[in-house]
């Protein structure tokens, strides 16, 4: 079994990740990559959270993963060709 602590900290890794690309101007925060990469780290993060108890966090990493895979569809959809 992997451990929670491992699971929380790839995904905080990828939040960050998600982060620093977007803040140097590599991903858009409308591309799929960077929105792939927060619903991923914030639901990891998320699951931390609710392991670990702590229910402030849960919520934030919770709504962050689902604004960010409300609006994958959309950029998915700008992303196809027509």
């Amino acid at each position: 079994m992997v451990s929670p602590m491992i699971v929380g900290s790839i995904g905080v890794g990828l939040l960050l990740l998600a982060f620093a690309l977007n803040l140097s101007h590599r991903l858009s925060e409308r591309s799929v990559p960077y929105l792939t990469l927060n619903v991923l780290g914030a639901a990891l993060a998320a699951w931390y959270a609710v392991d670990s108890r702590m229910w402030p966090f849960v919520i934030l990493e919770a709504v962050w993963a689902v604004t960010a895979l409300v609006r994958l569809p959309s950029a998915l959809k700008a992303k196809s060709p027509r």
